[in-house]
């Protein structure tokens, strides 16, 4: 992946080293809890959703010990940011629209969010109450060894654009209308919806790859396969298979990898949109 004119981004808040976990958060012990946690381990929206959170005080502050700016995964982080708004203001632009940046944040441990205090075991994360991303780099470096993910940087960058892409459907008001949704859903129903929105940040991190490729050449051989590789590695099929030896598709709140695949291949593909409407879509 090819990032040496990409601009970085300002819009990254460092707090590695400023979260402790303290004891206010506990997750559901047993099996499920483990499944849970693997599920939410994959860019959900709102952690709280996956997981059954019990929130005390909120975890404790140790003194900031960030590092510096020559950091080359922060650098990396930046740069990719920093291509998602170049991509999505021009997007935005030609449908008569302002882009909103979102600011990503770096931690470790844990972090207090718009959406409460969260601990890294749920992996990157977006939240539409702060327009914030939140990634632990700790995920990044062990994606690959711990879920079986693409190697590489586009692997990595993918992460970052699926939240990115959760930041794109709060600005179209798509999280609002699918929140107001639920209440009136049964659990399986939630499932399936959650599904169709997960799906659409996969294929709108697809988009974002095919236009950032357009204007500035980032993809390198090899990078198309990676980002295919970890769309697979996520899927809620592999994931729970590999936590309890079989899957649940009524529990699916990500999309089988067969779905994340094809989903990231059609914004990949058509660098549109327009073609991200897993919402109305009758087959997945």
């Amino acid at each position: 992946m090819r990032l040496d004119d990409q601009r970085e981004s300002g819009n990254v808040e460092d707090r590695r080293g400023a979260g402790r976990l303290g004891g206010g958060l506990r997750v559901g012990g047993g099996v499920g809890g483990v499944i849970l946690l693997l599920l939410a381990l994959v860019f959900g929206v709102d952690p709280g959703l996956l997981l059954d959170v019990q929130q005390g005080q909120p975890p404790a502050r140790a003194p900031v010990s960030a590092p510096g700016a020559a950091d080359a995964q922060k650098r990396f982080v930046s740069q990719v940011l920093g291509s998602t708004e170049d991509v999505w203001r021009d997007v935005f632009r030609q449908n008569g629209a302002r882009y909103e940046d979102p600011t990503l944040v770096l931690f470790t441990g844990a972090v207090d969010s718009g959406c409460g205090a969260t601990s890294a075991a749920v992996g990157p994360f977006y939240c539409p109450r702060d327009h914030r991303v939140y990634l632990d780099l700790d995920f990044l470096r062990s994606m690959q060894t711990r879920l079986g993910a693409g190697t590489g940087d586009f692997a990595r960058a993918y992460v970052i654009a699926h939240e990115v892409g959760h930041h794109v459907q709060t600005l179209l008001g798509i999280t609002d209308r699918v929140q107001a949704a639920r209440p009136r859903l049964s659990e399986a129903q939630n499932n399936a919806l959650s599904v169709r929105v997960e799906l659409q940040a996969d294929c709108l991190a697809g988009v974002w790859a095919a236009r950032a490729n357009d204007a500035k050449g980032i993809l390198e051989r090899g990078d198309v396969e990676q980002g295919l590789a970890t769309a697979a590695a996520i899927g809620d099929d592999r994931l729970q298979t590999r936590a309890r030896g079989y899957a649940v598709p009524d529990s699916f709140t990500h999309g089988s990898s067969a779905q994340r695949v094809r989903w990231f291949k059609r914004g990949l593909q058509s660098g549109d949109l327009r073609r991200c409407d897993t919402l109305a879509a009758d087959a997945l």
